[in-house]
């Protein structure tokens, strides 16, 4: 059946298999990858990306810090620096413990899968969460705020209703 299947399966179709293998890493890591824009007016004002950096070990007591690389956008330059910002994002309702801006040419940032040239980057270390799904939520005083989804686990693996 494995022949037949296989035999089946065009010249294109191989390529773009052998690519996503080739690419695995990437991929991960845009699986951990969320993106939420805030608008006034249909405009985007404020964007945030966040990678969650987590990596599954056999500890049965993981107490971990949650990390993230954050990117934030802001479209207009008279608001507060991204870094001042980044006070109001919390994971499931706590403050970060650490926040570091990263340099344009931070070799962390080749291996994140979105990185916005015109965006301004953070490593952000959160208290460890024993719970396998959180929020991540990013609250500004002029645009609202955005919540992105994440998960220890492929989050096709979680109930439906957590996210």
């Amino acid at each position: 059946m494995g022949l037949l299947l296989w035999g089946c399966v065009s010249k294109k179709e191989n390529r773009l298999l052998d690519d996503y293998v080739k690419n695995a890493a990437y991929h991960k890591r845009l699986q951990k990858t969320e993106k939420i824009q805030l608008y006034e007016a249909n405009t985007t004002k404020a964007m945030l990306t966040a990678t969650y950096l987590y990596t599954q070990n056999q500890e049965k007591q993981d107490i971990r810090d949650e990390v993230f690389i954050v990117g934030v956008y802001l479209e207009d330059p008279k608001q507060q620096s991204a870094q001042e910002n980044l006070k109001g994002l919390t994971l499931n309702g706590r403050a970060a413990k650490k926040v570091k801006m990263l340099e344009t040419n931070d070799k962390r940032l080749k291996k994140i899968s979105f990185v916005m040239e015109w965006g301004s980057y953070f490593l952000v270390h959160f208290p460890h969460v024993e719970e396998k799904e959180f929020r991540l939520t990013f609250k500004t005083a002029l645009y609202g705020e955005g919540t992105l989804h994440f998960a220890k686990v492929a989050k096709y693996v979680l109930s439906k209703q957590a996210f």
